[in-house]
């Protein structure tokens, strides 16, 4: 069985859903394709795209997607305790999901299209500290194009579970690639993240395509500063419980700040419980950065990896510099396809969806 894998942004990155395993059949050959990515921290108290006024952000205001969102972040959220911001927010942000249960754990899931679709099926994974919300409006207008579309909310993120670290979940790299395997089982498969290109190495022959959104991809990726601090003790478990810590992640690798219904959405389950930060916290801890980006550098070199990959780069991450993507596809000339998406941060697909839709429908 061979898979199209999309993966995007960080270390840690679906709607309705029926428990089957069924097969995906495209031109006579069973393929389903992944995308996964990390996060950046957004807001809004959006201007108008007809105001003349002076904007920061003037060179990319003719983004569809983000030129209403433009802003300057005044407050860092609504006025208003904790339990009314959950009363005014805790419906939304589930569009096209539903819950999939996998071994013991389970899985909050977003899905377009249909299992018929003639072009085929793509997985899109998320990285830490967001959730598969950040692929809506990619999934859409791909199942538009021909496609069936998953998203997953990672184990201890957005709406799917969260064990308590230590009671039959630890967030290792091994941990979230077996309870990924058995969601397979189920849905036909995918993956998280960063963990999510290691499991592609490991079993290439599920792989028929990959591409790569904005992701530590060299040993000299830089480490985000979210990720620095949640290694600290004490000060690691402050930072994990700020519940407007995913928006402002958005944030601050992109060029924009998110619209207020936007940044409900990432701030909810943070609001919701103590479950989300902690588990982020734990998975931080445990994760080896550098021994990760070797793999991931080593592993799709030339001689090693033969699948074709795009690299569909945000050229505005304040985070990972564009050398990091061109020092990747150096690695692997012949099967590396490198596109730069302009005025797109950490997060094209939040910054830029049509952007990053255009890439993937040439290329799936």
């Amino acid at each position: 069985m061979a898979w199209t894998l999309m993966l995007s942004p960080h270390p840690l990155t679906l709607p309705k859903f029926s428990v089957s395993t069924r097969k995906v059949v495209i031109n006579s050959q069973r393929a389903t394709r992944f995308v996964t990515r990390a996060s950046a921290t957004e807001k809004n108290n959006g201007k108008s795209k007809d105001d003349k006024g002076f904007t920061p952000f003037g060179f990319v205001t003719d983004n569809p997607s983000s030129r209403s969102a433009i802003q300057l972040p005044e407050s860092p959220a609504e006025d208003g305790n904790v339990g009314q911001m959950l009363y005014r927010i805790e419906d939304k942000g589930k569009e096209y999901g539903s819950y999939i249960k996998s071994g013991k754990l389970r899985w909050f899931v977003r899905e377009t299209g249909s299992p018929q679709s003639r072009r085929g099926t793509v997985v899109f994974l998320h990285g830490a500290p967001t959730q598969s919300y950040s692929y809506r409006v990619v999934m859409s207008q791909m199942s538009d194009a021909g496609f069936h579309c998953f998203a997953p909310d990672w184990i201890g993120f957005g709406f799917s579970d969260k064990p308590q670290p230590g009671y039959g979940f630890d967030y290792t790299e091994k941990e979230f690639q077996e309870e990924l395997d058995k969601l397979l089982d189920v849905l036909g498969g995918f993956l998280v993240g960063s963990y999510g290109l290691t499991w592609a190495l490991k079993n290439p022959s599920k792989i028929s395509k990959l591409t790569i959104l904005n992701t530590p991809l060299t040993v000299s990726s830089p480490i985000p500063g979210l990720f620095q601090k949640l290694r600290i003790p004490l000060y690691g478990e402050f930072t994990s419980q700020n519940a407007v810590m995913a928006e402002r992640f958005i944030e601050a690798g992109s060029p924009y700040v998110l619209k207020l219904e936007k940044a409900d959405v990432y701030r909810l389950p943070y609001l919701a419980s103590s479950g989300p930060g902690f588990a982020l916290l734990e998975a931080a801890r445990k994760i080896n950065f550098r021994d990760i980006s070797s793999q991931i550098a080593g592993g799709f070199t030339s001689g090693r990896w033969d699948k074709p990959i795009l690299i569909a780069w945000g050229i505005a991450d304040k985070y990972l510099p564009q050398s990091v993507a061109e020092e990747f596809q150096k690695g692997n000339p012949n099967s590396v396809e490198l596109k730069l998406i302009e005025g797109a941060g950490h997060m094209p697909q939040e910054d830029w969806p049509e952007k990053v839709v255009d890439a993937l429908r040439v290329f799936f």
